[in-house]
């Protein structure tokens, strides 16, 4: 995904220079943080929300369009990390 994590930082911060304003304007017409702005235009950020690209995009007077396609055939996705198994831990602990 590190891939389009780039591409979503690259489109952001674009958008917002040919809009003229910098992270801080930004951030205050989506009542958020200059911080917050700076991490959806990093490179390694894969945090970004459907509902914040909404709100950046319409600002920015730009529009939202998400694909979900298919890999070809005989490739599978290659995963950055090992995947993590999901395990709910019980405990024994005795109630009061």
């Amino acid at each position: 995904m590190s891939g389009e994590a780039w591409d979503v930082a690259l489109q952001i911060a674009t958008l917002r220079e040919q809009a003229g304003l910098s992270q801080t304007q930004l951030a205050r017409k989506l009542k958020t943080c200059q911080q917050q702005i700076s991490r959806l235009e990093s490179p390694g950020y894969e945090g970004h929300s459907l509902s914040m690209l909404r709100r950046v995009a319409r600002v920015l007077h730009a529009r939202v369009r998400v694909v979900i396609e298919a890999e070809p055939t005989g490739k599978t996705a290659a995963l950055a990390e090992d995947p993590v198994p999901y395990r709910v831990n019980r405990g024994t602990a005795k109630r009061a």
